[in-house]
């Protein structure tokens, strides 16, 4: 049901950093911070392709 990505403490900090870029260029925190986990996510979907078609097959 939910695709958990767990980040070390680098990558959290790129995140946040990340996140605190959007904001400054006027992206509102909650749309900032779904933009970043969903980029998180991709990526990480991207890294593990068979991650996300065992989610697929859960939902059938």
């Amino acid at each position: 049901m939910f695709n958990s990505t767990t980040l070390n403490h680098e990558q959290q900090q790129l995140a946040a950093e990340r996140i605190h870029e959007l904001m400054a260029n006027g992206m509102s925190s909650g749309e900032a911070i779904q933009k970043v986990a969903n980029e998180i996510r991709e990526s990480a979907a991207r890294a593990n392709p068979s991650v996300e078609e065992d989610e697929h097959e859960d939902e059938e």
